[in-house]
């Protein structure tokens, strides 16, 4: 039976896509090989590693920061691996039952099995059993999402050497973790092992932590972190990991990269979690042979409207260019599907508004450019910063770590970055995405009455301040 859609993927990018087109009147199939929809994020990869995230955080505040508020728990305290992961479990259960519910509710056709291109109008479709099917469709989306990026020098076997999903399972906390990269993933799960008793340290090649976002974000990040007792090797290299299954054991080897000559050094660790980035999931889907182009990291090649070089073939989220999110993913699958349907109103995803993430304790909240990139581009700017140790509602929570920043125009004031580290900065920074959407100034996000006491109020103070007229400091 013709389909009106075929999409190539259940994750966030695919799972949306299928829904938006149905509630437009398409008729949509969505292909998922996992046997589970939701991709990496709501599986392996966002949700549980805020369940993670969230049990951890409680328990090092039920152990060390209540007394801060006059409670007394301190070391009487304690947690249960099974329990927490029981827990992680449930959300993740709870998420993809979800979006199945939905599908039933919308009417879109959940097919289980790995999809590939048999054709401009054919999704070739290998069942969990072996058996294949081709389904015909005017319109086919990739949406295949990503996987973990490695390299040859440090091969996963995810028993002791192991990526984000491996460090998501662990069944017990291991006494010596090191992790490899010093981006969002690497943080974030570095940061549940630490809270629990885990001795992390952090390889990175570059100088900074969250090499991508605000410089003056990742190292007040690193400062924090390191004052929970994670340890840091910047600019340096992983030369190689030798493991020991005998004794459950890695010897991780680097080179230090500050100075002018570099040293050699090494770590022993329990477990080692290769963070250092991730890889769109592009290959076997049968896009050579249609002539589809990707680049050399294996992303596909499409134009405006989400389109391959074969017009009936779209890809979207991870396997295309652009933040590798999966609010981001989302955001394409609606403008695709949009876009195939002619509405009055589509368009392509602004990029440059996307905001990013960091789920450790401060949060980071990241959208526009930086000043880096400010700097490189010869753009003059304003800088306006708040502390949240000036803000009435972070003292009341004890939690004062962090700041706002707003980075405006100097001629024409327009808002080009915003920029927070502190308690709930995930938060916070869709204050900023949606004044940078709507093409505010920093005075105007100013003038916007905010509730006293919260901690939104620092966005408000940062946006004065880039005018210099922060109230309270």
């Amino acid at each position: 039976e013709m389909q009106s859609i075929v999409v190539i993927g259940g994750g966030p990018g695919g799972y949306v896509a299928a829904i938006k087109a149905a509630q437009l009147g398409f008729k949509v199939t969505c292909v998922e090989k996992r046997g589970a929809l939701g991709g990496t994020c709501l599986n392996v990869g966002c949700i549980p590693s805020k369940a993670l995230l969230q049990a951890s955080h409680e328990y090092v505040n039920a152990q060390k920061h209540f007394t801060k508020l006059g409670i007394r728990g301190g070391n009487g305290v304690s947690f249960s691996v099974p329990e927490i992961m029981k827990h992680k479990q449930g959300c993740v259960k709870a998420s993809c039952d979800g979006i199945e519910h939905l599908f039933n509710k919308y009417n879109v056709t959940y097919v289980k099995g790995e999809g590939s291109l048999a054709g401009p109008h054919e999704v070739r479709v290998r069942s969990q059993a072996g058996d294949a099917k081709v389904m015909r469709a005017d319109h086919i989306i990739i949406a295949t999402g990503s996987d973990v990026f490695t390299l040859p020098s440090m091969p996963i076997d995810e028993k002791i050497v192991v990526s984000s999903t491996g460090a998501l399972s662990f069944s017990e906390v291991p006494k010596r973790l090191v992790v490899v990269g010093a981006g969002v993933i690497g943080l974030e799960l570095g940061s549940v092992w630490s809270r629990l008793g885990s001795q992390v340290s952090v390889v990175e090649l570059t100088p900074n932590c969250l090499p991508e976002m605000d410089r003056e974000l990742g190292n007040t990040l690193q400062r924090c972190l390191s004052r929970q007792g994670m340890k840091f090797h910047m600019q340096s290299l992983v030369t190689g990991i030798a493991t020991n299954p005998a004794k459950g054991t890695a010897i991780v080897k680097f080179e230090s990269k500050k100075g002018p000559t570099p040293k050699k050094d090494q770590m022993e660790a329990d477990k080692v979690l290769i963070a250092i980035g991730r890889a769109p999931f592009t290959k076997g889907l049968g896009l050579k042979e249609l002539g589809i182009a990707t680049d050399r990291r294996g992303f596909v090649q499409v134009d405006g409207r989400y389109r391959t070089s074969v017009p009936s073939v779209y890809a979207i989220g991870d396997a295309i260019p652009g933040p590798m999110l999966a609010h981001k993913a989302e955001e394409d699958g609606v403008a695709c599907v949009e876009m195939i349907a002619k509405a009055p109103h589509a368009q392509p995803v602004d990029y440059s508004i996307i905001p990013g993430v960091v789920y450790t304790h401060p949060e980071v909240g990241s959208v526009g450019r930086s000043e880096e990139q400010l700097k490189k581009a010869g753009v003059a700017y304003r800088k306006g910063v708040f502390p949240f140790m000036a803000n009435g509602r972070a003292r009341a929570n004890a939690d004062t770590d962090g700041f706002v920043k707003v980075l405006a125009d100097v001629r024409t004031d327009k808002i080009l970055g915003v920029h927070t580290i502190g308690g709930v900065a995930g938060e916070a920074i869709a204050e900023g995405v949606v004044a940078m959407k709507a093409g505010w100034t920093a005075a105007q996000l100013g003038d916007c009455c905010h509730a006293h006491p919260t901690l939104s109020e620092a966005v408000k103070e940062a946006a004065m301040a880039a005018h210099h007229l922060p109230l309270h400091m």
